[in-house]
């Protein structure tokens, strides 16, 4: 399942919904750790976050692996790998309201790679264009937290688009 959500709030309830207890969660775009505080206790955590801000204030929440990076960065994606292959639950609020098309372009990169029962994306421009779209008479929905498209497809190569619009991404 893959749920969609602009407020805070109903963010946070429906990752509270989903996660259950021992469930492998992977959080991108932790911030300072306000969602990571309310669902580790339940679950086991893998938090990314590229914020100054998060370094120090992550260090406060126990049990969670904290990595600081980019998450459009492939060895960010990588490093997440190595600690656990797979997710019940991708949570990610990158800026809330800002860049759908970044916000997609890393559901479709960590979904695709880590193969989540459940996704929850909070991103208002992705939520108005799920809003104001009619659908075609095609049925292309899905029960995973990924598309199904691309479920066989292994960890896609970087996304060289991620070059174009943000140039300091280059090593």
């Amino acid at each position: 399942m893959i749920r969609l959500s602009y407020d805070v709030k109903n963010y946070r309830r429906d990752l509270l919904e989903l996660v259950g207890r021992d469930d492998t969660v992977i959080e991108l775009g932790c911030h300072v750790g306000g969602t990571t505080k309310m669902i580790s206790p339940k679950c086991n955590v893998v938090a990314v976050d590229n914020s100054p801000e998060a370094v120090d204030s992550m260090k406060s929440v126990e049990d969670v692996k904290f990595i600081s990076g980019d998450v459009r960065r492939h060895e960010v994606l990588a490093s997440v790998f190595k600690i656990t292959q797979s997710c019940d639950v991708l949570a990610i609020d990158l800026g809330g309201g800002y860049h759908p098309d970044t916000v997609f372009k890393v559901f479709y990169i960590w979904s695709s790679t880590f193969k989540p029962k459940h996704t929850v994306i909070r991103n208002r421009g992705l939520l108005e264009f799920v809003s104001s779209a009619s659908l075609s008479d095609e049925d292309c929905l899905t029960d995973e937290g990924y598309l199904e498209s691309y479920h066989d497809s292994g960890i896609p190569p970087l996304i060289k688009e991620f070059e174009l619009w943000t140039p300091e991404l280059k090593k």
